[in-house]
């Protein structure tokens, strides 16, 4: 990791030397002349032991400067030590007033010796800073007494004090998320970064805990690298590592772009999270104390002690390569940790498992993945060892490897063990748990191939089969899945539910109702491991429709009647000339089926500053049916009844909704960075009775109405959509017919619409 990148750290201790040169030669100049200790200041040489002009005051740095981590944009944080001096705030002035002047941000204060004890042992951010502060000017016994006597009340108070701390660190992870998954992380606040190796580092000030070890000062210095090329790049100090900084800082440190800049970067964090987690245990254990004595057997050659999982005293890795998945799995079922010497000890003398793998270690890879959410911290145990990579080679191509997209909250390999771990909740529905846990395991290691994931992850699944020693009815099984482990969810959000040629084609690639059935739980794990975004009650009740409805298929008993209305929709169409229900989130439009009217109630959302998240529309013989799934723009939402009072005139044609629409469209939020350009695709078989367009671009307010005026100007109707919005990209797939109610077969014809949606998208 630190081979790859162009380190700062010399530019660091060296912009600290200069600052420190300056700030004493500033103290030397506040002072003034000697001091006789009475208030009097005299031209003559001191009259009292020491009496140097700059006896009785200490200036100490704290802060980033104190640690040797300044970066270009770093605020200085000082402290004026004295001992007591009548003069101390005209030298604090004297001293300050040049710094303001320099333009540097400047945290200061001033202080005895007893009272800097005092604020430290009741404000954290105090106690901090003088745990690690460093002398730069002045009588350095002031500053040693202060280090000594901050030290003392830190370590005689540590119970509460690193309460505290964790208390600190916690509400810092809330607000700022997890450093090694984030789009735009901030450096030093999120877990994994800056602060928490800090807060190791005053742990270890305590005498609880070690202090962090080499991997972790990498990972540390990497993390201080990128704030140091940040401020570079920016020219101000800055700790959040937004999108459209991150080529650039990447440039400065030697890297070959954004992406390699974000892997590093959650190689760091999860580094960092990692170490900080064992520390929190050596913490607990102090708190707590220590856990019973004793060894309690789990699995063969593995045992609990301390509150740990160890191996067993006659346990031999070098002889047993099974050992260290049995001893992954009985820790997750048991819900204990991994004893760190026991991972280092495996992952040293652990021989690779023979090929094809014998079953036991089938067996113990699948009981460690359906211990669910308890396998999470086990996994991430065995791949900071490097133990993971050895099991499955292609691993390594997706570790730590970003998914530069909002709709991800996690790294690929992050988010394939959370996959796992949610499917857990599933084995006792499908008739081959083993199968589904280890697909949802490699369901996406394709990620770490060039073109479609699916297809290359199907090689790599089948690959990694048969290594583990599954029967070839088995690979073939999981390689189908991961094939199609995307499916269900593109299925029922982007095609026509009603349309016989959508459930065939579904069934013929499905194959069985075993695949079908492993592919569905696949798709709701899958889901919400990615994240609320790619997850919600409309994409499940829509991907269990598609279920239920292949599921009839394969079993010989297809059935789609028309669609009808529900109980509720046929309640609002009583009211004739079109009906609207506002609940939360859900609008339901019901109204008689003309050209325009999905377009023309997405137009009413869109001036009343509704963000259209999902929408599907279909006929049920002369009604129109719309199901909008709709968000506050921001701030509140409107007021339901005026909503669906202006829906209800511009579905009576007594509302021009368009220029409500232009008026916004000057104020219209504009992406902060380039996106990609707009995407219009003809899909040609999905359907034999419609044209299936899908739209792909940026999402942006009155979107819909936009494409759907265009399909008006072309002469095309609408029989049927579906709508999505993944993070802030739109996914919209629409099923048009002529006025004739016929397909698009003339290419000329098919062109034109194309582009006009095209135009309407710029």
């Amino acid at each position: 990791m630190r081979g790859e990148t162009r380190s700062y750290a010399a530019a660091r201790r060296e912009r600290a030397a200069e600052t420190d040169r300056w700030l004493a030669g500033l103290l030397r100049s506040a002072c003034g002349p000697p001091y006789d200790g009475n208030g009097t200041w005299t031209a003559g040489g001191p009259e009292r032991a020491g009496g140097e002009p700059q006896a009785g005051v200490a200036l100490v740095a704290v802060g980033s400067l104190g640690r040797g981590e300044q970066a270009p944009g770093s605020d200085l944080d000082l402290v004026l030590l004295h001992d007591g001096r009548h003069d101390v705030a005209a030298v604090a002035d004297r001293l300050w007033y040049p710094v303001w002047d320099s333009g540097a941000g400047l945290d200061h204060s001033v202080r005895t010796v007893e009272e800097a004890v005092t604020v430290a042992g009741s404000d954290l951010k105090a106690a901090l800073g003088l745990i690690q502060a460093r002398h730069v000017a002045g009588d350095p016994e002031l500053t040693r007494a202060a280090r000594e006597g901050v030290l003392a009340g830190w370590r005689s108070e540590a119970r509460r004090r690193l309460a505290e701390l964790r208390e600190a660190a916690d509400l810092r992870a809330v607000a700022r998320g997890e450093l090694a998954f984030l789009l735009e992380p901030d450096l030093r606040d999120a877990r994994g970064g800056i602060r928490d190796v800090q807060a190791m580092q005053a742990v270890a000030a305590a005498w609880v805990a070690s202090a962090p070890g080499p991997r972790v000062r990498e990972a540390h210095e990497l993390l201080l690298d990128v704030r140091h090329a940040l401020h570079l790049v920016t020219g101000r100090g800055s700790d959040r590592l937004v999108l459209q900084e991150q080529d650039a800082v990447a440039g400065v440190l030697g890297l070959l772009d954004a992406e390699a800049l974000m892997r590093a970067l959650a190689e760091a964090g999860r580094t960092v999270t990692h170490a900080f987690d064992a520390t929190w245990r050596a913490v607990d254990r102090l708190v707590n104390g220590p856990p019973p004595r004793g060894r309690r057997p789990l699995a063969d050659g593995v045992v609990e002690h301390g509150g740990e999982v160890v191996l067993a005293r006659d346990a031999d890795p070098r002889a047993d390569p099974v050992l260290v998945l049995r001893a992954a799995a009985a820790a997750a079922e048991a819900g204990l940790p991994l004893a760190q010497a026991t991972v280092n000890a495996l992952a040293v003398q652990s021989p690779p498992l023979p090929v094809p793998w014998p079953a036991e270690a089938r067996d113990a890879l699948v009981g460690l993945l359906g211990a669910g959410r308890a396998a999470v911290p086990v996994w991430e145990e065995l791949d900071q060892a490097g133990v993971v990579a050895g099991l499955l080679p292609d691993w390594e191509r997706v570790r730590h490897r970003p998914q530069r997209n909002p709709v991800h909250r996690y790294t690929v390999d992050r988010h394939l063990i959370e996959t796992a771990a949610g499917a857990a909740a599933f084995t006792r529905e499908v008739a081959r748990p083993d199968l589904l846990l280890i697909a949802a395991l490699l369901h996406d290691l394709g990620k770490g191939w060039p073109g479609d994931h699916s297809v290359t992850g199907a090689v790599v699944a089948r690959d990694i089969g048969a290594r583990m020693g599954l029967s070839a009815p088995d690979v073939e099984t999981l390689e189908r899945v991961v094939r199609h482990h995307l499916l269900l969810p593109e299925t029922a959000t982007r095609r026509d539910l009603d349309d016989p040629v959508t459930i065939s084609r579904v069934a013929e690639a499905v194959g069985s109702r075993e695949v079908l059935e492993l592919l569905a739980a696949l798709a709701v794990a899958d889901g919400r491991a990615t994240g609320p975004a790619a997850w919600n009650s409309w994409k499940a009740s829509l991907v269990a429709e598609l279920v239920r409805r292949v599921r009839s298929v394969l079993s010989g008993t297809p059935v789609r009647p028309a669609p009808v209305l529900s109980a509720a929709q046929t309640s609002l169409a009583r009211h004739g000339g079109g009906a609207v229900r506002v609940n939360g989130g859900a609008v339901t439009v019901v109204a008689p089926d003309r050209a325009g009217v999905l377009w023309s109630a997405a137009g009413v959302l869109a001036a009343h500053r509704m963000v259209v998240r999902a929408a599907s529309a279909a006929s049920a013989g002369a009604t129109a049916v719309i199901e909008f799934a709709v968000v506050p723009e921001y701030g509140s939402p409107p007021d339901p009844a005026t909503l669906e009072a202006d829906l209800r005139l511009v579905l009576a044609g007594r509302l021009d909704i368009g220029q409500r629409l232009a008026r916004r469209a000057g104020s219209a939020r504009r992406p902060r960075v380039p996106v990609a350009p707009p995407r219009v695709t003809i899909v040609d078989d999905a359907s034999n009775t419609a044209t299936v367009i899908e739209v792909r671009v940026r999402d942006r307010p009155g979107l819909l109405w936009r494409i759907g005026r265009a399909f008006g100007d072309c002469g095309l109707d609408v029989r049927a959509a579906r709508v999505e919005t993944l993070g802030a990209e739109a996914v919209d797939v629409f099923y048009v017919v002529d006025r004739a109610g016929r397909p698009l077969t003339d290419e000329a014809q098919r062109a034109l619409v194309r582009d006009r949606v095209l135009a309407a998208l710029r």
